[in-house]
């Protein structure tokens, strides 16, 4: 993958664009810090003025006539005692009054915009950690206690051990022992017909008398395991696809090792081609649909326009799942970026060959401590329970890496953004020029979505023009992509023109109930083709099916 020189734009801190594979480094940390602790000196009055205020509120507080409460949607205080128990209520209040007045002085302060914003992340940060909850003062906790005889502390401690030992110092999220792909996991019949380096390709099983023409290959993303589509027999889209009449078959990426940290963006697509070769062999389709999400969404796209550039026109119709295509967008992952953080992040990679999936899945919960830390925190070793058997969480946990010659191209494609220019990316030898892709296109974003914002994969979508059609579901990243028939609170919203402005778009788009799959099902059928009576076996004589699904790489460490 390269970029033609011209059309590069200068390495700056204004130009950089957000990248979630880039990470944070302790020392941006540790400077955003320095500048708000030094502005409490710049800023003197403005500093006693909110302590004032915060010691006004604090004996509110403590007499009783504080109307401090938490957010409704706050879960850490559910616990009838932070509202009913005077003492509980009073160190609730105290808290909240802390946190809040850091943060006002803080929006109020004379600092510039963009180390305002760093400051609120540091603040929540800190704040977030130092939770009454968090403590062995949480009622929950002291409930357990004396209902367990102390047995929740011992097994509180022996987990807090283990994770040292054994989970980099994280609370673990899920009870790996409670499954295994293949066995509880990733079950849905089918067998490996092809494989390369880089990939083993799955075709399923149909479950239909008769099958659509047109197969489906479905791309997932490369930093993680390809079985988010086929988890539990009630959560799998590849289930959903072939009940569907669908002819299914999935990419398995490899787990790379530092002996492959030359694979980049070039490498997967021509992988991914032979691949599409294959599928169309067995199929005997001229062309067929595909779906990828994230970054697998990504690298289907840059195979669609490389496709273009030949004049191929092997993809019929494409479905994005949480894809950012376009990176001129804001989010949290710019807050620390900046010219000296991309090189740092390149280096390292480079150094050891590949991104850990583990480390960004590190990054990723420091963006949502709540949730994906101090929750665990409370479950595994205040209360002593077991890290909860979740099969989704296994999976998010179950990472991969990323070879250090793709991460510097994801790098280099989130930083200078050439997508939406034309020409402005070449790909195996190949200029990409979106306005050639003239596949149908069907992208869904989640309105909860911290990894890939939907207004990010809104503005992305519009870079297809008048062949895109888009959902919005009411959900976040990974539940936007499980998002299975019967959830009575989910909902989509979908509708056209795309306008400039995704807001705009929201308030004008039509609200369905349930899951956005039902709207897929119909959109994938009408462009699948004729119907036709369903293979008997997988494969065929060229590409015979191997082992079982799902295949040997996804076991890969």
């Amino acid at each position: 993958m390269s970029s033609p020189q011209p059309d590069l734009q200068p390495l700056n801190s204004q130009a950089c664009k957000p990248h979630p594979m880039i990470g944070l480094r302790g020392q941006d940390i540790f400077n955003s810090s320095r500048t708000v602790l030094a502005q409490t000196i710049r800023q003197p009055l403005h500093s006693v003025r909110h302590i004032a205020r915060f010691s006004v509120e604090l004996k509110n507080v403590l007499l009783g006539q504080s109307t401090l409460r938490p957010a409704t949607d706050d879960r850490r205080f559910t616990d009838p005692a932070w509202a009913l128990n005077p003492l509980y209520r009073r160190y609730q209040q105290i808290y909240l009054a802390w946190r809040n007045e850091l943060h006002d002085w803080l929006e109020n302060s004379a600092l510039p915009e963009h180390d305002i914003r760093r400051g609120h992340f540091i603040i929540s940060l800190l704040t977030e950690a130092m939770s009454p909850t968090n403590t062995l003062a949480n009622p929950a906790a002291l409930k357990r206690f004396f209902e367990t005889g102390g047995k929740s502390l011992v097994d509180g401690m022996a987990h807090l051990t283990h994770d040292a030992l054994n989970n980099g110092g994280m609370p673990s999220q899920v009870n790996k022992e409670a499954f295994e792909v293949g066995k509880n996991l990733a079950t849905t019949p089918g067998a490996v017909v092809f494989r390369n380096e880089l990939l083993e390709l799955i075709h399923y099983q149909p479950t239909t008398e008769s099958v659509h023409e047109r197969p489906l290959l479905v791309v997932p993303p490369q930093i993680n395991k390809f079985y988010v589509f086929d988890l539990s027999a009630d959560k799998s889209l590849a289930r959903f696809s072939l009940d569907s009449g669908l002819q299914t078959f999935i990419v398995s990426w490899r787990n790379p090792t530092k002996s492959h940290s030359h694979w980049g963006l070039d490498h997967y697509i021509n992988a991914l081609k032979e691949a599409v070769d294959a599928v169309l062999a067995i199929t005997g389709s001229a062309d067929l649909n595909m779906l990828g999400a994230c970054s697998g969404g990504l690298t289907a796209t840059t195979l669609l326009g490389h496709y273009a550039a030949l004049g191929e026109a092997k993809v019929k119709a494409l479905t994005l799942m949480v894809s950012v295509l376009d990176t001129d967008f804001d989010s949290q992952y710019s807050l620390f970026i900046d010219d000296k953080t991309l090189l740092a992040a390149k280096r390292r990679s480079q150094k050891l060959g590949v991104l850990e999936g583990r480390e960004l899945a590190k990054v990723f919960a420091w963006l949502r401590p709540n949730d994906l830390i101090w929750n665990y925190w409370v479950n595994n070793y205040l209360l002593g329970n077991e890290p909860p058997a979740f099969d989704i969480l296994y999976w998010n946990n179950d990472t991969t890496r990323l070879p250090a010659a793709l991460h510097a191209d994801m790098i280099e494609l989130f930083q200078n953004n050439p997508l939406p220019r034309p020409n402005a990316l070449e790909v195996c030898g190949t200029l990409i020029d979106m306005q050639k892709i003239d596949s149908e296109i069907f992208c869904v974003a989640g309105t909860n979505d911290h990894i890939t914002p939907w207004q990010a994969c809104y503005k992305s979508a519009r870079l297809f023009g008048e062949h895109c059609e888009f959902v919005l579901s009411n959900s976040g990243h990974v539940q936007s992509i499980l998002n299975p028939p019967g959830n009575p609170k989910a909902s989509y919203l979908h509708g056209l023109p795309l306008e400039e402005n995704p807001e705009a778009w929201q308030t004008t788009a039509s609200k369905q109930r349930d899951s956005w799959w039902l709207h897929w099902r119909d959109w994938q059928q009408a462009r699948s083709g004729e119907l036709k009576k369903a293979p008997r076996r997988l494969g065929n004589k060229t590409y015979a099916p191997a082992e079982a699904a799902p295949g040997t790489y996804v076991h890969e460490r």
